[in-house]
């Protein structure tokens, strides 16, 4: 028999001393969803709406299994390879199968004001000085501690922090302590239809948890354990797999990477190099 979906209102403290990384507090008064195996949130009615990829969504839903969907829950715990073609949006900061019946925590709340939201200006202005951001809603979703399916004993810890202002949205993905695992992890976003999606390397791969996990130790920000992508419209100005949109500026964080690319673990705008003298002659070969 199913769960019937509801939360809770909890009172908590948890720090970044629980992660050791970058993350956002959360604090009192922050809504936990009931512990169920392949669970998910009740519908969370947005205090803002929040835009992704050109759709306006009011509801979300945070699904025990590592990932946020916005039309309706889903309670599919064995990871799919971005791009899935599918008929949902979805945003995954770590998608694997949990069960947290036994332990483990799913905390979730919307900040409209106070020092989260100056907390994400700053740092949305840090990863994005382009678009002088100004955060006027934060929605943050913490996997606590939660045990991998037929591993009670281990604890992961991650979050999702969506941000918005004005026309743009965001999305922070921060990896606290990541437990060894032996099932496939997916780790990004994808779309209706798969126009937009994005895989971040180490999804499906050997090294996506433990003492080495490509996640936790790495970043596409230069702040190890934290991602972030913007998620209001695909890329701009970006030439990528041999593919050349617009010359307009440049924007690296919202790279659209059709065909199944993954961006660098850590990427840079390409810079060429001033005229360099050699110390011997260079031959080509024919």
């Amino acid at each position: 028999t199913t769960p019937v979906a509801h939360s809770v209102l909890v009172t908590c403290i948890l720090t970044p001393n629980h992660f050791s990384l970058p993350v956002f507090t959360i604090s009192a008064s922050t809504h936990q969803p009931m512990a169920s195996l392949d669970g998910s949130s009740p519908r969370i009615a947005l205090q803002q709406p929040f835009v992704y990829f050109g759709q306006s969504y009011n509801e979300i839903y945070v699904n025990h299994n590592g990932h946020i969907t916005f039309n309706s829950p889903w309670g599919i715990h064995i990871p799919q390879s971005f791009p899935m073609y599918g008929t949902r949006d979805i945003i995954a900061p770590f998608w694997t199968i949990f069960d947290n019946r036994q332990t483990g925590l799913v905390y979730y709340k919307q900040y409209t004001r106070g020092n989260i939201l100056n907390q994400a200006t700053e740092d949305i202005n840090n990863y994005f000085p382009q678009f002088n951001f100004t955060a006027s809603w934060v929605f943050v979703a913490t996997w606590h501690e939660i045990p991998y399916w037929l591993h009670n004993n281990s604890q992961t810890t991650f979050q999702a922090v969506l941000i918005s202002g004005g026309q743009y949205s965001f999305v922070l993905m921060n990896y606290g302590n990541i437990s060894p695992n032996r099932w496939n992890v997916q780790v990004g976003y994808d779309t209706i239809n798969s126009i937009h999606y994005l895989t971040v390397p180490g999804s499906f791969s050997s090294n996506p948890s433990g003492n080495y996990s490509v996640f936790r130790l790495n970043s596409n920000v230069n702040v190890p354990g934290r991602w972030a992508f913007r998620l209001d419209h695909g890329s701009r100005g970006c030439t990528f797999n041999s593919k050349t949109s617009s010359s307009a500026p440049m924007d690296p964080l919202s790279l659209d990477l059709g065909g199944g690319v993954n961006p660098a673990v850590t990427w840079r705008p390409p810079v060429s190099e001033q005229e360099i003298g050699l110390v011997r002659p260079f031959t080509r070969g024919i």
